[in-house]
This record gives structure tokens, C-alpha cells and sequence, in this order.
């Protein structure tokens, strides 16, 4: 897993790096001094642990949530580490997925650090993950981050992805179980790809290619408490 801690103070910087490695000894963690520094650097962080101090903390937020989109990789888990709490609301705008205050609690610290590398292997699910449909006698590789919602018709699954509608045989809840926690079942017909969300009210999910699909009434509730903890945890978010 890797881990960067931007602070200027670097004993602070040490000290958060001394508490992940008690928890986590094989943690690949960099330290960043500056935000000139963390946004030079060209590696992608599972999780990363920000120094927050008046607007900055957040410019650097946003600078690197708008680098993830550019380039389709997944979102930072991203831990804000500081003394202010007057920035804790705006924090959240960012997708932030904890607000620990200086000085740090150990015990607080090791279950954030707990759920954070939870989620980041969550957020990275699809990342490197394909779904493999057999059309025929032939066989199709389609990467989960390029689908964006499986529909069921008769005996088949018709699979909407960016570069175009794939049909095969199959069960919708063999693929619900197959596809994990960044898929879901909006409908006995439809699931959808919540990295492609584009919109959603009740009865209809909208998705980043303007297509919808029909999201039960039923289900509206537990689907909208499903997205949002799913945004909170840092998946990737199009609305």
C-alpha cells in the first residue's frame, strides 16, 4: 500500500509515519514537505495523509482530485491532519474520508488507519479487474472500470460500456456477487457501475454517457445511503 504524508513540520510527518508502520510494517509511505513537492511527484497514493492550514490544505485537495480524473485512476483516501477544526465542513467537499486533530489520539489514529486501508483496497477494486463474456465460441475481456450498467433480458445480460453494448449469457446475480461492492443492484434488471454515476433521483439512475436505467422506488432509500458511503470512502465520483 502506498502511503504519502504531506507536512511541512517533519517531525509530525515522522511521528504519523512511526504510528502507520506499528500498525502496518510493510507500508511504502513518502513524506512531502510541501505542496509543490507532493503534486511534482508522479506516483498515485492509496492513501494520503494532508496537513490542512487555512484554504492551502484544500487547494491541494482539490489539485489532486482533479489529477485523479484526468487520469481515471482511483481516489486518495485522503486524511486530513490538523489543529483547525473550522475547516472540518469544507474538508468534506473534497471527498475526505477522516479529520484527525492535532495532537493525534494513537488509539483513533490505528482505526482510521484500519478503515482506510479497507476502503482504498475497495476503491481499488476495479482497478486491474476484468469481466470475462462468452459470445459464442469466443471469449471477451472487459475491464469493470469501462462497464458502466449491466441489464438482464430473457436468458441473457446486455453490458453497457464506454466503447459499446456487449451481449452474453448469463445470471444477473452471479454477476452481482462476481462484480463486488462497486456494482449495484438498482433493480432486478439493472446494476449499475457506481464510478459512472452521473445523476439520480427516485426512480432513475443516470449515468456519464447519458444513458439512465430504472433505479426501484423501493430500493431509492438504500441506494442513496449506499452512494454516499461509497463518495465518503473515497470512490469515484462523477456528480
Amino acid at each position: 500500500m502506498k502511503i504519502a504524508i504531506c507536512d511541512n513540520d517533519l517531525a509530525i510527518a515522522e511521528d504519523i509515519a512511526r504510528l502507520i508502520r506499528q500498525d502496518r510494517p510493510d507500508a511504502d509511505i513518502s513524506i512531502f514537505r510541501s505542496r509543490e513537492t507532493l503534486l511534482e511527484s508522479p506516483e498515485h497514493f492509496s492513501i494520503l495523509f494532508l496537513d490542512i492550514r487555512g484554504v492551502e490544505g484544500l487547494e491541494i485537495a482539490r489539485s489532486l482530485r482533479e489529477r485523479e480524473a484526468e487520469s481515471r485512476c482511483p481516489h486518495s483516501i485522503l486524511i486530513f491532519v490538523t489543529a483547525y477544526r473550522e475547516y472540518m465542513e469544507a474538508a468534506f467537499d473534497v471527498h475526505t474520508f477522516h479529520y484527525l486533530l492535532k495532537p493525534l489520539d494513537v488509539k483513533k489514529f490505528a482505526e482510521v488507519l484500519e478503515r482506510a486501508y479497507r476502503e482504498a483496497e475497495a476503491a481499488g477494486e476495479q482497478v486491474g479487474r476484468n469481466l470475462l463474456i462468452r459470445q459464442g465460441t469466443a471469449v471477451r475481456k472487459l475491464a469493470l472500470r469501462d462497464i458502466l450498467f449491466i441489464e438482464s433480458k430473457d436468458k441473457k445480460v446486455i453490458i453497457h460500456a464506454e466503447d459499446g453494448v456487449y451481449e452474453a449469457y448469463g445470471k444477473m446475480d452471479a454477476l452481482e456477487v462476481a462484480l463486488g461492492n462497486s456494482f449495484y443492484r438498482c433493480h432486478r434488471c439493472y446494476m449499475a457501475n457506481l464510478a459512472k454515476i452521473s445523476g439520480y433521483a427516485p426512480g432513475s439512475i443516470s449515468f456519464s454517457n447519458g444513458e439512465s436505467v430504472l433505479l426501484a422506488r423501493r430500493k431509492y432509500h438504500e441506494f442513496v445511503k449506499t452512494y454516499l458511503r461509497y463518495a465518503r470512502e473515497g470512490g469515484d465520483v462523477n456528480i
